[in-house]
């Protein structure tokens, strides 16, 4: 756990570049992300250290050779931290932790830590916990070495491994009882949205990389006053606030968790629910920082995640945010080409955010034909939200209601799914 003072820690980030490693980003440019995550955590960063190697030592991560090397800066920089940019065994944990004699953590760790800290709501601290007892059980035999040998002779148990299995069946316990609420909390949330699917109105989610300035464009577009800042995960719990576009038509825009390369697996696990968010929508907004110097590893990182969620065939919007921070962009370059539907804004100050809301208008319009709708005496609310949401060109009264109307056929599909509720 690390704990804010007023002279915050430091820290020595260390990584492998792997010739096995897959992804976009160089170690370079994962270490430089792993200070920024660092940052998030309260923690200074001194230095970084990296090594080339064709895999990370099974047992140090790094080389010995290289493990003594970073036992003299630590030495140097008086670090009190070491931090490993790929999640450790519990083996190289503990090895490092013999050989340099300070607390080592890694990437997934210092992820849990800044989840812990950034969890607002019941559902989301629940996820977190549940990711941190995910991330534990298999470290707790490091934890309780010390205790183990405290034993008798072969064959015997001592009290450190009575503790450890103690230990075990509690976090089982635990999970079991985290799983069990957050299927609770799940079914309100399926609820919740059944109900919005009641109110046909488009789902629009807004994704990207951790820090493109999501909850900032929904703050611009809607006023909902989610927390905004400069660091990484600042929000976590997802906001949906309804919004009108200049077509009268209405949609209900969606904040999500942000992505990160190397999101751990607990997390993806723990928060699926809060990412069905994302599945469900019927439109994306990519938001794309595009002063990161490598901007198009976020994209692919996020494409690679909405894939892996089963959310790739989601049309997209691309919104390449902070322009305010360039001295000098061209739209036209190629590396833009590639995305048909895109546009340049700047979420902090509004700028050009209405060639954003021209596009998600002309693609909504876009999605407008004539449809046939059979409607039973019963549900005259069909009927009204028919009026409503699209332009009736015919009615016939039979035994049923027939109605032609033009609508948007993401609303119109849902009014037609509503019909048999």
């Amino acid at each position: 756990m690390i704990v804010n003072t007023e002279q915050p820690p430091s820290a020595i980030l260390i990584g492998v570049q792997s010739s096995q490693q897959e992804g976009p980003f160089s170690i370079t440019d994962s270490l430089l992300e792993l200070g920024e995550l660092a940052r998030t955590a309260g923690v200074s960063v001194c230095m970084m250290l990296h090594q080339n190697r064709d895999f990370p030592n099974p047992g140090l991560y790094l080389g010995k050779g290289k493990v003594a090397e970073l036992k003299t800066l630590v030495e140097e920089h008086r670090a009190e931290i070491v931090i490993a940019d790929d999640e450790l065994t519990p083996a190289q944990q503990r090895n490092l932790e013999t050989e340099l004699g300070v607390k080592i953590m890694d990437r997934t760790g210092l992820i849990l830590e800044i989840f812990s800290k950034r969890a607002r709501t019941f559902e989301s601290q629940l996820q977190v916990e549940m990711a941190q007892l995910e991330y534990l059980r298999p470290r707790l035999t490091r934890m309780w070495t010390h205790l183990s040998r405290l034993g008798g002779g072969i064959g015997t148990k001592g009290p450190g491994e009575k503790q450890l299995e103690v230990d075990k069946r509690e976090i089982k316990k635990r999970v079991s009882t985290i799983k069990d609420k957050l299927e609770k909390i799940k079914m309100q949330r399926d609820t919740q949205r059944q109900r919005r699917h009641e109110v046909p109105l488009t789902a629009v989610a807004i994704i990207g990389y951790t820090n493109a300035g999501k909850s900032t464009l929904l703050n611009q577009m809607t006023q909902a006053g989610v927390l905004s800042e400069d660091l990484l995960f600042a929000t976590l719990d997802p906001t949906t606030r309804r919004f009108n576009l200049p077509s009268n038509e209405h949609v209900l825009l969606t904040d999500t968790v942000g992505f990160i390369q190397k999101l751990p697996h607990q997390l993806v696990s723990s928060f699926r629910a809060t990412l069905e968010e994302v599945v469900d929508a019927d439109l994306l907004l990519h938001v794309v920082d595009v002063t990161h110097p490598n901007w198009q590893a976020t994209v692919d990182t996020a494409q690679k995640l909405l894939v892996e969620m089963g959310a790739a065939d989601i049309p997209q919007v691309m919104v390449f945010n902070k322009i305010d921070g360039l001295t000098h962009f061209d739209p036209s370059a190629p590396e833009f080409a590639q995305f048909p539907r895109r546009c340049f804004i700047s979420a902090r100050t509004g700028q050009r955010l209405e060639s954003l809301i021209d596009i998600v208008d002309r693609f909504l319009s876009s999605q407008r034909k004539m449809m046939m709708f059979h409607i039973p005496y019963s549900r005259m609310d069909v009927v009204h939200m028919l009026h409503e949401y699209g332009r009736v060109k015919t009615v016939e009264y039979t035994d049923e209601i027939v109605i032609e109307v033009n609508i948007n056929t993401i609303i119109g599909e849902k009014i037609m799914g509503a019909m048999y509720v």
